[in-house]
């Protein structure tokens, strides 16, 4: 179960990373929409997992290796907005959130079985 701190700074972590993908990672991921669907922070603190939606893009393991690549730049810019609600800024990983297109396969699957 997690406590509500997690809980909070979870939420703190997934509206600062989206805005920080929207509006400050243009060099990176160029063309792509970028959502930051869910976070997930250890209870320690110290790691947090962070779920990207990727649309539209071919290969995405790549997108995300290149991501991983600017981790201490994004660390950085996140450092700066939420410096004042944490000590220290947790190590991001980051992870396609593939339910979307999960969920697009089972819509094209009943879609061709009628």
């Amino acid at each position: 179960m997690e406590s509500k701190r997690q809980e909070r700074i979870q939420k703190l972590l997934l509206r600062d990373l989206g805005e920080i993908f929207q509006m400050e990672l243009k060099h990176i991921i160029k063309h792509v929409m970028v959502s930051v669907t869910k976070v997930d922070i250890t209870p320690d603190l110290s790691v947090a997992k962070v779920y990207l939606s990727l649309f539209p893009v071919e290969d995405k393991a790549i997108l995300i290796k290149d991501i991983t690549k600017h981790k201490s730049e994004i660390r950085g810019k996140l450092g700066k907005r939420v410096r004042h609600q944490l000590r220290s800024i947790p190590d991001l990983k980051f992870f396609e959130d593939d339910s979307l297109d999960y969920i697009e396969n089972i819509e094209n699957l009943l879609k061709h079985h009628h």
